[in-house]
C-alpha cells in the first residue's frame, strides 16, 4: 500500500507566522510613511495581506506538484532563459530610486533578480544530480555553473543590487559544497573571488562609502553613518518586551526604508528582545526543517534542491539581520517572507511549498521526527 504522505508542521508553521508578523509589522512600520507620502495609512498593509494570501496559495500549490518534474531539461532551461531574459530587459527599464530592479504593470511591481535565485537553485540542482562523478572537472561542473550563477550575478550587479548579486554566488557554492566539491577548490574559488569583490566594492562610491560607515558610523553620523547608527538605537531602545505594536519612534522618518530593509529594527523596538528572537527562531527552525528534509530526501536531487532553497531563505535572513545589527555594511537585502514586497515574498514562498514537498517524499525512517 502506497505510503501516506506528511508534511512538515513545524516548517510550515514557522513560515506561516513569518507572513503574518509580516502583515503585522509591515502596517505598523509603513502607516505614518503611507499616511504622509499617499495619504493612505493602509496602502502598504493592503498590499502586503494580498501578496501574503497570493503567496499562501502559492505554497499549496506548489506542495502539491513533485518537485522531480523540476529537474526535465526543459524546465531547468526554460526557467534560466527566462530569467536571464528578464534580467537583461530590466535594465533598460524606467529607474527607481536610481535602480532598474523592478518592472512596473498596473501599479504592481515585479523583481527578476528575487526570481534568479530560484532559477539558479533549480539549475544547479539539476546540473550537480547528473555530474556528480564529475565534480571537480572544471569544463563538467564549475564552468556551467559559473557561466549561469555568475551571469545572473553580473546582469544583478549592472542594477546596481551588489547584495543579492552576492547571495546567489554563495547559496550555489553551498549547493556544490554539499555536493562534494573539495576544500582546495572552494579554497581557491574564495582567493579568485576576494580581488574581484574589493574591485566591486572599491569601484563605486556608494559601496566605498557604506564600507566606511560600517567601519566607523559615528564618522558621519548625518550621513553614511545615519542608517546603521538609527537602526542600532532602534535595536537598542526596545529592551525586552519593546515599546509595544506601533509604539515605534525610530521608524517615524529616522529609519529608511523601516518597511523593507529595516523591519528587523522596527520588530526589536515595538516587540523588544522576545519579539526580535522569535523571528529568529523561526528562520532556525526553516534552517533545521529544510536541511532535515535535504538530509532525507529520496534522491540526490530533492538534496541539492532542499539546500538551495534553504539557503536561498536563511542565508538572505542573516544577511539582512547582520545589516540591522550593524554586523556588516548596508546591502539594501529584504528580510525573507517578513519584509514588504510581492517578489521576494512570492518566490521564497514557492521555495518553501516546494520544500514541504521534498520533506512530504523523505525516507519512511523520518515520520517519526
Amino acid at each position: 500500500m502506497a505510503r501516506t504522505l506528511k508534511s512538515d508542521k513545524l516548517l510550515f508553521l514557522s513560515a506561516l507566522l513569518l507572513v503574518g508578523a509580516s502583515v503585522v509589522m509591515v502596517y505598523s512600520a509603513s502607516a505614518v510613511l503611507a499616511l504622509e507620502w499617499y495619504q493612505q495609512p493602509y496602502l502598504f498593509l493592503f498590499k502586503q495581506l494580498a501578496w501574503a494570501l497570493v503567496g499562501l496559495l502559492l505554497v499549496f500549490i506548489f506542495m502539491r506538484i513533485d518537485y522531480r518534474r523540476y529537474r526535465e531539461p526543459v524546465v531547468v532551461w526554460t526557467a534560466v532563459a527566462v530569467v536571464g531574459v528578464a534580467l537583461i530587459a530590466v535594465l533598460f527599464s524606467a529607474p527607481i530610486h536610481g535602480t532598474r530592479r523592478w518592472f512596473s504593470f498596473g501599479g504592481l511591481t515585479v523583481q527578476p533578480s528575487e526570481l534568479a535565485k530560484l532559477a539558479a537553485v533549480v539549475f544547479a540542482a539539476a546540473l550537480l544530480e547528473r555530474r556528480l562523478d564529475r565534480i571537480e572537472e572544471l569544463s563538467q561542473v564549475l564552468l556551467p555553473l559559473g557561466l549561469v550563477a555568475g551571469g545572473f550575478a553580473g546582469l544583478i550587479l549592472l542594477q546596481p543590487d551588489f547584495g543579492t548579486a552576492v547571495s546567489v554566488v554563495l547559496v550555489v557554492l553551498a549547493m556544490a559544497f554539499v555536493a562534494g566539491l573539495p576544500y582546495r577548490v572552494l579554497g581557491g574559488l574564495a582567493l579568485a573571488l576576494l580581488p574581484v569583490v574589493w574591485l566591486l566594492v572599491m569601484s563605486a562610491e556608494y559601496r566605498r562609502r557604506r564600507v566606511l560607515a560600517f567601519l566607523d558610523p559615528w564618522s558621519d553620523p548625518l550621513g553614511d553613518g545615519f542608517q546603521i547608527i538609527q537602526s542600532l538605537i532602534a535595536v537598542g531602545t526596545g529592551g525586552i518586551f519593546g515599546r509595544g505594536l506601533m509604539g515605534g519612534v525610530q521608524k517615524l522618518f529616522y529609519l529608511p526604508e523601516p518597511h523593507t530593509d529595516f523591519i528587523y529594527a522596527v520588530v526589536a523596538e515595538e516587540l523588544g528582545l522576545v519579539g526580535a528572537t522569535l523571528v529568529l527562531a523561526c528562520f532556525c527552525v526553516i534552517a533545521w526543517r529544510g536541511l532535515r528534509a535535504a538530509a532525507r530526501a529520496p534522491d540526490r536531487f530533492g538534496t541539492f534542491l532542499a539546500v538551495g532553497l534553504t539557503m536561498m531563505i536563511v542565508l538572505q535572513a542573516l544577511m539582512n539581520i547582520s545589516v540591522v545589527l550593524g554586523l556588516m555594511p548596508t546591502k539594501g537585502i529584504p528580510l525573507p517572507l517578513v519584509s514588504a514586497g510581492g517578489s521576494s515574498l512570492l518566490v521564497n514562498l514557492v521555495g518553501v511549498g516546494i520544500l514541504l514537498n521534498v520533506s512530504q517524499q523523505a525516507s519512511p525512517l523520518a515520520d517519526g521526527a
